[in-house]
């Protein structure tokens, strides 16, 4: 879990106005260990929180490097905490995600790069997802 300190460090380090919901965001993504959807987040915060400033405090860690969108085999968008080195210039999360049968969780694997891909003469990447599935460590103990 993160601690205040923390999440004004990150608030500070990306140029962000220090607001309650900017604060409250932070402190839910940061207490798991998988991403969440936004509903998954309204769903933590106040039952009055107003959703269209928690889409459009969403939309801005995205923008500016706090948040990124993780990719697994559902419609539901989903965002995870980016890595600290992360900037709105400068995304550093090429890493890969593992969604859980059992849970349904999906995680950041940051020890895991996405592996090098030759693409045919022609192609251009602009964007790099890996999504692996199978049993998390913690459904795979049980």
């Amino acid at each position: 879990m993160a601690t205040p300190d923390h999440i004004s460090l990150t608030l500070a380090r990306h140029g962000l106005r220090q607001t309650p919901m900017r604060r409250a965001v932070l402190a839910v993504l940061f207490s798991k260990s998988f991403a969440l959807s936004s509903h998954d987040i309204e769903q933590a915060l106040d039952a009055d929180t107003d959703r269209i400033t928690l889409y459009r405090t969403l939309r801005t860690f995205e923008q500016k490097g706090v948040i990124h969108r993780v990719l697994d085999s559902s419609d539901v968008i989903r965002f995870a905490a980016c890595a600290a080195t992360c900037t709105e210039q400068a995304h550093a999360d090429d890493h890969v995600h593992f969604k859980c049968s059992v849970c349904q969780h999906t995680y950041c694997l940051n020890q895991v790069a996405i592996p090098a891909v030759q693409l045919p003469g022609g192609f251009q990447a602009t964007h790099r997802d890996y999504l692996m599935s199978g049993v998390c460590e913690q459904c795979h103990e049980r």
